[in-house]
């Protein structure tokens, strides 16, 4: 399911960072969600392997019919992954919208701080 057979007789201590990714994802289907919440799942991945965790959880969309929430601070990863975004401020939603409307048309004014200083940081 998550692309990792050939691994599967291995000590979970001698999976690189993206395979555990990978096999938490797996543990958590085991239980038959209907939501999953992902915490910073990309945060200590290297650009590769992001690439692989997003594949991953890009297929269990339409093979599991699951609702994912994730939370991010990687907004090409967002992008990518999101049919809907959300940008939150002080705990509350400051705004939301798909993918393309909030990164090329933000309309809160604290939106558009943040994704100019994202910009600038690339």
């Amino acid at each position: 399911m998550v692309g990792m057979i050939d691994k599967k007789d291995q000590h979970p201590a001698r999976l690189s960072g993206g395979q555990q990714q990978r096999v938490a994802i797996a543990r958590a289907l085991a239980m038959r969600p209907k939501v999953m919440l992902f915490d910073e799942v990309t945060s200590a991945l290297d650009p590769e392997v992001i690439g692989e965790v997003t594949n991953v959880i890009k297929d269990l969309v339409p093979k599991h019919k699951l609702t994912m929430l994730m939370v991010t601070h990687q907004m090409g990863f967002a992008r990518d992954i999101s049919d809907r975004i959300c940008f939150f401020y002080g705990g509350k939603i400051e705004e939301q919208n798909t993918p393309e409307e909030l990164f090329t048309n933000p309309q809160s004014k604290r939106t558009q701080q943040f994704l100019s200083a994202v910009k600038a940081a690339d």
